[in-house]
């Protein structure tokens, strides 16, 4: 049995637009505790992104970006009777946006060779635009909840 649930801690807002995705932006970035860093690093990413697509609000462009990686629908493993089923299952908002974030901070880590800034301008300005890595994980991910809707029955 399951203690308690936690508690809903308040979101934080970023101290320079006031945007919690923004905020939770900069601590997926942060390494060992350099959080300076990572707000130079994000500031200037999605700045220069929004000044690439002519995006007058840095507001609009991250929620935008960030909106297209979104998953509707994702897929958890269940284990009925000694099978596991691979059940599809509604994403909840919270988990969409921290799906979204993970996702794209996650592209940019693995690709190399420009500076970190660099790459998560460029994987910003391709969600905003509706293509990149991110996005693709997004659509696999959903696609392979579709494929296995079948098992939807499963899910409790």
């Amino acid at each position: 049995m399951r203690g308690k649930r936690a508690k809903r801690r308040t979101q934080k807002i970023d101290g320079k637009y006031g945007n919690p995705i923004i905020a939770r932006l900069i601590n997926k970035v942060m390494q060992d505790g350099k959080k300076t860093v990572a707000e130079e690093l994000v500031y200037s990413a999605i700045e220069s992104g929004a000044e690439n697509v002519k995006e007058k609000d840095v507001n609009l462009f991250i929620n935008k970006a960030i909106d297209n990686v979104r998953p509707s629908l994702e897929i958890k493993a269940r284990r009925v009777g000694g099978a596991n089923y691979q059940v599809p299952m509604p994403v909840s908002p919270r988990r969409q946006e921290t799906l979204a974030v993970r996702w794209i901070i996650d592209v940019c880590r693995k690709k190399s060779g420009k500076s970190f800034d660099r790459v998560l301008m460029g994987e910003l300005v391709s969600a905003y635009n509706g293509e990149g890595d991110a996005l693709k994980k997004k659509l696999d991910t959903e696609r392979m909840a579709e494929a296995n809707k079948a098992f939807a029955h499963f899910r409790w």
